[in-house]
This record gives C-alpha cells, sequence and structure tokens, in this order.
C-alpha cells in the first residue's frame, strides 16, 4: 500500500479542495490521460486498484504513470467514543485530488486501447474522470462565467 515513509506532522487538518488544481493538469510522462472532473479524497486502496489494472491491462505493451500520492493521512475516532479526548489514530491515507488534476497517464498504445484501459481505471475511482490527450487537456473552470463575457 502506497504511504509516505516519513512525514512532519502525524496528523493534518482538513483542509478544503474547491478550486482547480495547482499542478498536474498537463500530461507530461505519456500520450493519453486521466482528468479529474470533481474533487476528492483518493484513498491509497483506490490508487493501488487502479495501478494494478493499468500493470495487468497494459502487460508488455506501453507504460503507464500515476501522478497521484497519497500523503494525507485521514483519521478516525473509535466506535461508541465520547467526544473530546483528542484527534483519533490515522485510519489510512489520501491524496487530495482537485478539478483538473491529470490522474494517470498512459504511453505506448493506440488511442482506442488506451480509452477503453482507462475507462476501465475509472471504474475504480471515486470520482468522475474525462479522458484527454497530450496538448488537449484544457480544462473549462465555469462555463457559465464564459457565456456571460
Amino acid at each position: 500500500m502506497l504511504m509516505p515513509k516519513k512525514t512532519k506532522y502525524r496528523k493534518v487538518q482538513k483542509g478544503r479542495m474547491r478550486g482547480l488544481s495547482k499542478g498536474a493538469r498537463t500530461i507530461a510522462f505519456g500520450e493519453y490521460g486521466l482528468q479529474a472532473v470533481e474533487p476528492c479524497w483518493m484513498t491509497a486502496q483506490q490508487i493501488e486498484a487502479m495501478r494494478v489494472l493499468l500493470s495487468r491491462g497494459l502487460k508488455k505493451e506501453g507504460s503507464f504513470t500515476l501522478r497521484v500520492f497519497p500523503d494525507k493521512p485521514i483519521t478516525k475516532k473509535p466506535a461508541e467514543t465520547r467526544m473530546g479526548k483528542g484527534k483519533g489514530n490515522v485510519e489510512y491515507w489520501a491524496a487530495v485530488v482537485k478539478r483538473g488534476r491529470i490522474i494517470c497517464e498512459v504511453s505506448g498504445l493506440d488511442e482506442q486501447t488506451a480509452r477503453k484501459l482507462l475507462n476501465g481505471a475509472t471504474y475504480k475511482l471515486p470520482i468522475k474522470t474525462k479522458f484527454v490527450q497530450k496538448g488537449q487537456e484544457q480544462f473549462q473552470q465555469n462555463v457559465e462565467k464564459s457565456a456571460i463575457v
């Protein structure tokens, strides 16, 4: 399972997932990719399931790159525990995925095969995604804003 080797702090605050992703908004390592359409916390288990599906689907034809890493510890208090007495223990690790972020990339495949493979990977993820090609990753921030101007 993916998790950081060492962190500065054991527990972090929740934070917000508003706005577009700050980085990883263009395809850098492959030809085709999956782009997040909505924000979420992607758990290490979900990322691992996607990684296994991609590696089995590609066999030795092409290669893939994951652009997300679970570096946020998510805590949870035990069941039937009263409020107070501090923050709970770390339950799992998650990656914060904002809108517009490229989640994974594949290369060495034709478009139809890549589309089919990345569509299968989408089923393992908790968010809506979009298939994008290199050079065509432009993310529509708000359709309403462009219509008004």
